[in-house]
């Protein structure tokens, strides 16, 4: 049984490394790095995680459910248009909450989702098909302009991920404002137009 000390512990380490690898990729964070962010010795990371993959390993794990369940609350039931700006409005917000989350996921992507590849094939896959299927079925019903639906959930992940991957971009061109202040209308006006059949 873990002490709240150790669980204190381990979360502080798992919260330093989200720090590092975001910022730095896999690849370019070191066990110094993290520890160091952690306000801890090396050794005493190495007793919570014994490398660098599995701190990484760990993080990815809780970041796939959070990941997954603004698309899985896309309701077959429910208006399409109402449906499709709900889930874009999800996304958008977890660029807002979970920017170092986001950048993880985006740097673990782009060096070919090594740790990654297994989740995307195979749930994140089943996932998108699904409810591609139930967007080609609004479209069929003519409830919804025939949109590619692939295409429409990639835009919706590049349209609102963005603003957390591309965080320092944003700020350099805008100035010092809140990189996301009318993203939401912005993209409302968008997908509304896009949709309406």
């Amino acid at each position: 049984m873990t002490t709240r000390i150790q669980r204190r512990n381990r979360r502080k380490i798992l919260d330093a490394a989200l720090d590092v690898f975001s910022a730095q990729g896999f690849r370019g964070a070191t066990l110094d790095q993290i520890a160091g962010v952690a306000g801890l010795s090396k050794p005493n990371l190495l007793y919570y995680f014994d490398s660098k993959e599995t701190m990484h390993r760990a993080l990815l794990d809780n970041l796939l459910d959070v990941w997954l369940a603004p698309l899985r609350a896309l309701d077959p039931a429910g208006d399409p248009r109402a449906e499709i700006m709900g889930y874009m409005r999800r996304k958008l917000e977890m660029s807002r909450d979970y920017p170092r989350e986001s950048r993880l996921f985006a740097n673990e992507v782009l060096q070919g989702a090594p740790r990654l590849s297994d989740a995307i094939a195979g749930d994140l896959k089943a996932l998108v098909d699904a409810k591609a299927a139930v967007i080609r079925g609004w479209s069929a019903e003519g409830r919804l302009t025939a949109v590619d639906p692939y295409h429409l959930i990639f835009s919706i992940w590049a349209l609102t991920q963005h603003y957390a991957d591309f965080d320092a971009q944003i700020r350099l061109i805008r100035g010092d404002t809140d990189p996301m202040a009318g993203a939401e209308a912005f993209l409302d006006t968008l997908f509304t137009r896009l949709l309406t059949p």
